[in-house]
């Protein structure tokens, strides 16, 4: 349980960092392995262009947990996206295995391969189902579609 505690709290601490860091207009890298870059911070703000992972970005401003950025290799591509799927150390593209942009959010709550290892170790849990769900996709003119019609937010 300690490990637990300690793990989050190292976790609220780097989140809590970054914004910080990232404000000060330096450089960061992408740490997902695509990210689309918006035109304004809601959810279904259009998109503006694409980074891969790695690549260098020089932080422009921020807006709570959102950081407009410019690419550093074309300086035509800019836009915003949420602090955590950058970091403030240079990440290397290779033939390693990277993050998703989910991945990395699961991460920065404290999810990660040694809990999955120990929720598995504790019983008949049913990943297949969670895979099968995972592989849904729904396009964001649905998705939009489905919050409006149900008067949820939108995620702004």
């Amino acid at each position: 349980m300690k490990k637990i505690i300690i793990v989050l709290a190292l976790c609220v601490f780097v989140l809590a960092i970054l914004p910080a860091q990232a404000a000060r207009g330096g450089t960061m890298y992408v740490a997902a392995r695509t990210l689309d870059l918006k035109s304004s911070t809601g959810f279904f703000a259009s998109k503006r262009g694409r980074l891969d992972y790695g690549a260098q970005v020089t932080v422009l401003q921020i807006s709570g947990k959102w950081a407009e950025v410019r690419s550093a290799a074309n300086s035509s591509v800019s836009g915003w996206t949420n602090t955590a799927n950058l970091s403030v150390k240079r990440v290397v593209a290779g033939n390693a295995v990277t993050a998703s942009s989910s991945e990395l959010a699961l991460a920065g709550k404290g999810f990660n391969q040694e809990i999955e290892n120990a929720y598995r170790s504790e019983g008949n849990l049913n990943y297949a189902d969670v895979d099968r769900t995972e592989a849904q996709q729904v396009n964001e003119e649905d998705l939009h579609k489905f919050l409006v019609d149900g008067h949820l937010l939108l995620g702004e």
